[in-house]
């Protein structure tokens, strides 16, 4: 799949010397960049909400008490 991406030319200038600082490709750093982007925002909605469950239920376990219920002692 091909995306068009419009830029001016001081921000396609900076986003080449930067790709080329750290030996990759213009779409690889776009790639790598934009994955990034997805995976912080899904990892941040995801700590959200177990912090509002555990909020609603504030129960904590030790490491003995977890291995104890699984039977790994």
């Amino acid at each position: 799949m091909t995306i068009s991406l419009r830029l001016n030319d001081e921000d396609t200038l900076l986003i080449k010397k930067y790709a080329e600082l750290n030996k990759m490709s213009v779409s690889e750093l776009i790639r790598q960049t934009v994955m990034e982007r997805i995976e912080n925002e899904y990892d941040l909605e995801l700590f959200n909400k177990a912090i509002n469950e555990y909020k609603d239920d504030p129960v904590t376990y030790s490491l003995d008490e977890v291995e104890k219920e699984l039977g790994l002692l």
